[in-house]
């Protein structure tokens, strides 16, 4: 609840419904998740989050505001979990298609420590999504004391290829539009949102595909967000 450039967020009305609502009917389409849990801090502005979960019955951990690895490694502890998968809070329209192929991928291949797309952007920004080995993420905790980044929970993973094995996935065709932003960063990004979840009429299956036919179908709309600064870009290989 406490971020900087946009306070409350995590629990805005959206279409009559929490945010966070929104990120978890989403989530609970996918096929190759075990359990959704929220990680959030211990301070007590963040109470309202859980007694959120308590009234969706998701599993809520709390922990350190700043030290996010920390936090992240206990809430998947607590979970007794092999395999972790990092959807950011403040990401509603994730496809869950896109959540299911990044497990599969991590799955099958047996290859990598860690799959994502966001070492670069090629997916639109707010489709982001990360699949790691707890020894992996248990590694990171043990060898990184900066507190600029535990602030970032898996930084460490992705800023080090040459320890850990790391797999980007590219976004191809249709669904490479990295100028299309569907996150909510600042109160900017915000109408996106509302107007496409509206525009689904309660249908949460929709794919990213068919977000972007309605934001190519609205222009106007899909450049509303366009000139926000996004603090994220530095720390990707864009």
């Amino acid at each position: 609840m406490g971020s900087t450039r946009y306070p409350g967020k995590v629990l805005m009305d959206i279409a009559g419904k929490p945010m966070l609502w929104h990120l978890i009917k989403r989530l609970r389409i996918c096929k190759n998740l075990d359990e959704i849990a929220v990680a959030t801090s211990t301070k007590c502005q963040d109470d309202a989050i859980v007694e959120f979960c308590n009234s969706e019955n998701i599993h809520c951990y709390r922990g350190s505001e700043e030290d996010v690895l920390a936090r992240l490694l206990g809430s998947l502890e607590s979970r007794a979990a092999e395999v972790g998968v990092v959807v950011y809070g403040d990401n509603p329209l994730i496809d869950p298609r896109i959540v299911d192929e990044h497990i599969e991928l991590f799955k099958t291949s047996g290859e990598y420590d860690w799959v994502g797309n966001d070492l670069r952007t090629t997916f639109p920004p707010g489709m982001d999504v990360e699949v790691f080995s707890l020894s992996a993420l248990r590694d990171a905790a043990l060898r990184t004391v900066d507190p600029s980044v535990r602030e970032h929970g898996t930084l460490y993973i992705r800023q080090h290829p040459k320890r850990y094995r790391l797999f980007n996935v590219e976004a191809h065709g249709k669904t490479c539009r990295p100028d299309i932003h569907l996150g909510i960063d600042t109160q900017q990004d915000v109408r996106i949102v509302v107007e496409s979840i509206v525009n689904f009429k309660g249908d949460y299956s929709f794919s990213l595909e068919e977000i972007i036919d309605f934001l190519d179908r609205n222009p106007q709309l899909r450049a509303s967000n366009r000139d926000v600064i996004r603090r994220w870009r530095k720390y990707r290989n864009d």
